[in-house]
């Protein structure tokens, strides 16, 4: 077990250290969510301006949303990110062979993503309270916790299934690293309630684990409680998500190293 800690720190250690010596990166980190976040926030301003109570409501709303898409966003980021990164500077196969299971290099991408989300909420967290006087701690007490965890858990899920495309078809699956994460955004309901959704629409979308986070954000910070079967039932999806991103993920890994496509990473 200490010499699975160890492995798996050195791997996070290599990651962050690709940022320390590449200021683009750092840049790249920071440059979007705090560009959504400005526009999100400005746009609540407006809305803030037209009436009283009910705009309030709604721009708190909307930074909470923005905030929380964030860390699923970021999650799942995290963990393709940095596979697909092995196979931009061929090193995958290095990555493989070595005494790394799989298990451990995955555990390396979420400990590496949570970091890497941690670090941005902070950031949009600071922002959001200096720039619009909304605190998220504040708004959410309790509750963020398993809500952001849940978030987590979401993204780490879509991460593991998105890295097992780029495993199983390398350069080909690369646009869906960034495009899977959206066919979910709208399903989700992260800016508005679910009820705005056709109704046909609905029992896919409470198929989703954000669904269930983003309805109880808004019932927090609407009535600051949640109902405690949504949490639940939240988490239970994201068990059932993450076995199953895992099987594919087991499946695609050894369909590509029964074809020989997982010694081609990076070289097509």
């Amino acid at each position: 077990m200490n010499a699975s800690l160890r492995r798996i720190g050195a791997v996070v250690l290599r990651y962050a250290y690709l940022h320390k010596r590449s200021l683009p990166r750092v840049f790249e980190i920071v440059f979007w969510p705090v560009m959504e976040l400005l526009v999100w926030g400005f746009v609540s301003v407006y809305v803030r301006s037209l009436s009283a109570d009910p705009a309030v409501r709604i721009a708190v709303f909307l930074i909470g949303a923005m905030i929380f898409w964030d860390i699923l966003y970021r999650s799942q980021q995290g963990v393709s990110i940095a596979v697909i990164e092995d196979v931009w500077t061929q090193n995958i196969v290095n990555v493989l062979v070595s005494p790394l299971r799989i298990w451990e290099w995955l555990t390396a991408t979420f400990i590496y993503g949570f970091l890497k989300t941690c670090v941005i909420t902070a950031i949009l967290w600071a922002l959001a309270y200096g720039l619009y006087r909304f605190d998220l701690a504040d708004a959410m007490g309790l509750y963020l916790v398993p809500l952001a965890a849940n978030l987590f858990l979401f993204g780490w899920a879509l991460g593991v299934f998105t890295s097992a495309l780029v495993i199983r078809w390398g350069h080909a699956a690369e646009a869906l690293i960034w495009g899977i994460p959206f066919l979910v955004q709208p399903l989700s309901a992260i800016y508005y309630p679910l009820s705005t959704l056709p109704e046909w629409l609905r029992p896919f979308a409470l198929l989703l684990p954000s669904t269930h986070v983003f309805e109880g954000m808004r019932e927090v910070l609407a009535t600051g409680r949640m109902a405690s079967a949504s949490l639940w039932a939240s988490f239970g999806m994201n068990l059932v998500a993450f076995a199953a991103a895992s099987m594919v993920f087991r499946f695609l890994y050894g369909q590509a190293k029964n074809t020989g496509r997982l010694g081609r990473l990076g070289l097509d």
